[in-house]
């Protein structure tokens, strides 16, 4: 992101991408984190953003179908953040829209600048190929925002990393500009791997698992094991104790949600098959019915 000046503000909803915050530090800014639990749905109010602005406020943060949660902003959510925003004509909005393509049931996905035209000429808007395309290790994003702006990062970038190698590039073109109709049937795999994993965590005792409306990600939250004991009596007095022993107790790995911000919730991407999902589930429930 863009450079700021010492003092300068930056809005991140939590639970977050975990580089956000260090992204806030590096350019110079504080970053400024607003809590958005499960009761929620992981989502950002317009009552959070309008008291989390001040005059020191550069930008606002936004991710949507976010990672960690799955969480995705309805229109009509997302209108009445960007009348908040319409509001404060010195906070600018990057927005992280990596899973643009990966939502589900009826869900649209829209952006603040599409909701909002008020906001274009203070939008950055980020994406890139590593999800909806499969191709991570290709290592290519890009964004679009006022032409100063782009002019400023485009310098960045080429002292910092020299730029993306051409082959990644002619990849990424072609990903985004040749036929898009496998997405369709990603979306129904994904979509039946949401389904299966919230099943089966919210079958899971001491377990809360929203249903995702995008990504492929979930992010339970576990406040009904915090205080209890495994068998072997380690307490689980947060998400980090509690992934820690499901992994030396059940082989299952999970992200604890303190990384992204937001505790206690812990993170499971579904994106790997479904017999491993169900064994993975299947583990974590007998994990937490051995809890006392």
């Amino acid at each position: 992101m863009a450079t700021c000046n010492p003092g300068d503000e930056v809005i991140i909803p939590a639970p977050y991408w975990v580089s956000y915050p260090d992204m806030v530090l590096l350019a110079g800014g504080t970053p400024v984190t607003v809590e958005c639990g499960i009761e929620t749905q992981f989502k950002l109010t317009p009552e959070q953003l309008e008291a989390a602005i001040t005059p020191k406020t550069k930008w606002f943060i936004f991710n949507s179908p976010s990672n960690p949660t799955g969480a995705g902003y309805t229109r009509a959510e997302l209108k009445a953040l960007t009348d908040v925003l319409m509001r404060h004509p010195h906070v600018w909005v990057m927005t992280d829209d990596m899973y643009e393509h990966l939502v589900f049931d009826d869900f649209e996905f829209c952006t603040p600048a599409e909701v909002e035209p008020g906001l274009y000429d203070r939008t950055l808007t980020c994406n890139g190929v590593s999800k909806a395309y499969a191709m991570t290790g290709w290592r290519i994003g890009y964004a679009a925002g006022p032409v100063a702006l782009i002019k400023a990062m485009g310098t960045i970038q080429s002292q910092s990393t020299s730029n993306p190698c051409s082959v990644s590039q002619y990849a990424a073109l072609e990903a985004l500009s040749g036929p898009q109709d496998f997405l369709a049937d990603w979306r129904m795999v994904f979509q039946r791997r949401r389904d299966l994993v919230v099943g089966m965590l919210n079958e899971a005792k001491g377990i809360r698992c929203p249903k995702p409306e995008g990504a492929f990600y979930v992010y339970p939250d576990i406040a009904g094991c915090i205080g209890k004991a495994t068998p072997a009596g380690t307490l689980i007095s947060n998400d980090e104790v509690f992934a820690t022993a499901l992994l030396e107790e059940t082989g299952v790995a999970v992200v604890f949600g303190a990384a992204f911000g937001l505790s206690p919730n812990f993170r499971i991407s579904y994106a790997t098959s479904d017999e491993v999902l169900r064994e993975a589930c299947s583990r974590i429930q007998r994990f937490c019915a051995t809890l006392v």
